[in-house]
């Protein structure tokens, strides 16, 4: 591959919503971009709106079912087979409070599998083509998509999967914030072992998205009226997209910072710092959920770009 030839996006879920807004970032700066997701209908659809936008757009499909550590696996093993390198990963895509509880096809919470667990071994399955593109002198940066919620999450360790009580938005916020807890363990292992990564993590605020359509339903009367409200206190998919695409793109990023809108209650506006819980903040748990995601995904972590 050539010296010259664009940068490399892989960006989850990107078929619709925030993910959709995230890609089309990307390409307007002249990434080469790859839509991650489970249905090629729908990304055959998200690349024609995309090349629509910008006819020059260097977009393509493939898919990747977070549901599935073997499809995590097979896409991983697709990109390296045909990249040199990565230079930015979103780690985008996410479910929210499913009504009842359901399973990955690998026995997980099905809201942790998709939102966290997936993105945690995918991960670590690019870092060969994340180091590469550090190689070539700018980090490799990866953006991991939390939440607003998190600030009333906690990681349940002894019922992560929710097995002996489950509740739709607990087992959200649990999700979020495992996420942005990756975030910053991501860029502490980066920092130690010599990778080269930036590693960051964003919300959106509140979205109008189709996410939540779903979580809504597991509170009927409460999601009647927040889709009320919603209209007074949201911002579009092309708005809460871009603290993610500030944290991806933006010269003054530093390893672990965390990102969202900068109005009322960081719902809505322009990118800045966002509020950390003090669960995101502990660096016990971190440490822990670190441990436990490699046991449970089967993910390895290289301690050195050279191996």
């Amino acid at each position: 591959m050539s010296e010259t030839t664009p940068p490399l996006a892989v960006v989850t879920g990107a078929t619709a919503g925030l993910g959709l807004a995230t890609a089309r970032g990307l390409a307007e700066q002249g990434y080469r971009v790859v839509i991650a997701g489970r249905r090629p209908d729908k990304g055959r659809i998200a690349c024609d709106t995309l090349r629509r936008h910008r006819p020059d757009a260097d977009v393509r499909f493939e898919p990747l079912d977070l549901d599935s550590l073997a499809s995590v696996r097979a896409f991983t093993r697709r990109l390296t087979a045909n990249e040199p390198r990565l230079a930015c990963l979103i780690n985008n895509a996410g479910l929210m409070a499913l009504p009842t509880r359901e399973r990955t096809e690998d026995g997980f919470e099905r809201q942790l599998g998709v939102n966290y667990l997936g993105h945690f071994l995918l991960t670590s399955r690019l870092l060969p083509l994340l180091f590469e593109e550090s190689r070539q002198g700018k980090p490799a940066r990866v953006v991991q998509l939390s939440s607003l919620a998190h600030r009333s999450g906690r990681i349940d360790f002894e019922d992560l999967a929710g097995a002996r009580r489950y509740d739709p938005w607990r087992a959200y916020r649990q999700s979020k914030l495992a996420m942005l807890l990756f975030a910053q363990a991501l860029q502490k292992r980066s920092d130690g072992g010599g990778w080269g990564l930036l590693s960051a993590a964003a919300h959106p605020g509140l979205s109008r998205t189709a996410l939540f359509d779903v979580g809504v339903r597991s509170r009927p009367l409460a999601g009647r009226l927040f889709k009320l409200v919603m209209p007074l206190l949201s911002q579009s998919a092309d708005d809460g997209a871009r603290p993610t695409l500030y944290a991806a793109l933006a010269n003054d990023v530093r390893g672990g910072d965390y990102y969202g809108p900068d109005g009322w209650g960081e719902t809505r506006g322009q990118p800045t710092r966002a509020y950390r819980s003090p669960a995101a903040r502990d660096p016990a748990v971190e440490d822990r959920l670190w441990q436990v995601s490699c046991e449970l995904t089967g993910a390895t972590w290289a301690t050195s770009p050279e191996l």
